[in-house]
């Protein structure tokens, strides 16, 4: 039997990430792309050299994906079978990569950004790592990068559930008003990038009343038929 490419997709604050990490456990033989990480560490790396959301979304240009990978020698390369950005030869960690500036900052770019060069980017990589992996594909527009995926889920639950998670990925550092804020506003921003359109074959999985991180990833093994499970 030939690898398969499972795309998941969701709401922000949903645990995307969480039942990715999970997947890769059960599935043998598996890798998680973390496509979203190439777009965050080009926008991290922006922040960093002085830009603010308000000067990005002033400039009124469109962000040149293709430009800023060359420009910041971005490589994506498999550790531990998970993806991790370099640029400029240096990795950039995960925990700032998912950090609410530069995860509020890239809500508001991908409105404007030329998105077809990172598409291209992540298929080919997608493609490449299919020959030997079966492959758990996180991001945004996943079937617009990757058209061929074997099944896409899109995974949801209530505002007040995806509060409460992140106030705990924060660590409550922060004040869950303002997380709820940013959440509305991300989703908001999401929405009219066109980041929640659903395919013919997406698979949405509520997990709202999930109390573990196995529960949730077990409504999307669910709906696997071609592989064997751990």
């Amino acid at each position: 039997m030939s690898n398969i490419v499972i795309g998941i997709e969701g709401l922000v604050g949903s645990g995307k990430t969480s039942i990715c990490r999970e997947l890769l456990n059960k599935i043998p033989n598996s890798v998680l792309v973390n496509a979203g990480n190439l777009y965050r560490a080009i926008v991290y790396k922006m922040l960093k050299n002085g830009n603010t959301i308000a000067s990005l979304k002033k400039t009124g240009k469109k962000l040149e994906i293709r430009e800023m990978i060359e420009k910041l020698q971005l490589e994506i390369k498999l550790e531990n079978h998970e993806t991790v950005v370099y640029a400029n030869g240096e990795k950039i960690p995960e925990e700032v990569l998912q950090s609410k500036e530069t995860s509020l900052a890239v809500s508001e770019v991908s409105r404007t950004a030329e998105n077809q060069a990172a598409f291209l980017f992540v298929h080919d990589l997608i493609e490449n790592l299919k020959k030997d992996y079966h492959v758990i594909f996180s991001g945004r527009a996943t079937m617009k990068i990757y058209p061929a995926c074997d099944y896409h889920f899109f995974v949801i639950a209530d505002l007040a559930e995806r509060v409460r998670r992140k106030c705990m990925q924060y660590k409550n550092q922060e004040k869950e008003e303002v997380i709820r804020k940013n959440i509305i506003q991300r989703d908001a921003l999401q929405e009219k990038s066109g980041f929640y359109e659903y395919s013919p074959i997406t698979i949405e999985i509520d997990v709202t009343n999930c109390k573990t991180v196995e529960e949730s990833t077990n409504q999307v093994l669910a709906n696997i038929k071609m592989l064997e499970i751990v």
